[in-house]
């Protein structure tokens, strides 16, 4: 299994000149190494792919061990294409995690994935709905029915940690190719289950997830490592 975050985007939203991935959490952590440290329990470093795009050297100089993929056209694609040229580096037999470059998250939740590779999975949060989040709603046998940000009834909200079983990697690398540039990668889900591929929804429960978006993301997540839990 491999590992795939997608840190190509340029986070203007939170007003710096850097990578999003980059942002410091505290003194001494980035978001990438939060991330780098929820996923040692499960992975090699070696097992990490990091597709990047904007300022691209900087998380180069910074993580010079790990493998990269290279957005060139950053400036004008969205995840869909970002998550295509990471998977674009992988043998057609490997299941793969793909991870938004600005989601936090407790190293429980891998540990989750892990138990359940029977099924494609999106990990989900079914006890809020943020109004900016990826929403989804559920077929008549609980699969994953719709999922954007525009779903009408949602159950839950999606929270950017996906997995994905080798059985439908090809299929799933069609439906990236024909999502168009600015759509993100959960356009590629919806194009999937409208072939017939089933994603199940997986739900984190309590588990410590905060997608960084806004400043108040960020106050969040720092007064949760201020707390320590």
């Amino acid at each position: 299994m491999k590992i795939i975050i997608l840190a190509a985007g340029i986070g203007s939203r939170l007003g710096f000149e850097i990578p999003k991935a980059l942002v410091n959490l505290d003194k001494n952590t980035t978001i990438l190494d939060f991330q780098i440290k929820s996923l040692k329990g499960c992975f090699n470093l070696s097992d990490i792919i990091i597709v990047v795009g904007y300022k691209k050297n900087l998380i180069f100089r910074k993580y010079p061990s790990f493998k990269y993929a290279i957005n060139t056209r950053y400036k004008y694609t969205n995840t869909s294409k970002s998550l295509l040229a990471g998977i674009n580096l992988l043998n057609s037999d490997e299941d793969i995690i793909y991870i938004n470059g600005d989601v936090v998250f407790d190293s429980k939740i891998i540990e989750l994935i892990c138990e359940n590779t029977k099924y494609n999975l999106i990990c989900v949060n079914n006890e809020k709905v943020g109004e900016e989040e990826v929403k989804y709603n559920l077929d008549d046998k609980g699969y994953i029915k719709n999922i954007s940000k525009n779903v009408e009834n949602p159950v839950g909200e999606a929270i950017g940690i996906n997995y994905i079983n080798h059985k439908y990697l090809a299929d799933f690398i069609n439906c990236l190719d024909k999502c168009k540039d600015m759509d993100y990668h959960e356009k590629a889900v919806e194009l999937a289950i409208e072939r017939g591929i089933k994603f199940s929804p997986l739900n984190i429960g309590k588990r410590f997830c905060i997608e960084i978006d806004f400043e108040k993301d960020l106050e969040l997540v720092k007064k949760h490592l201020k707390s320590g839990e």
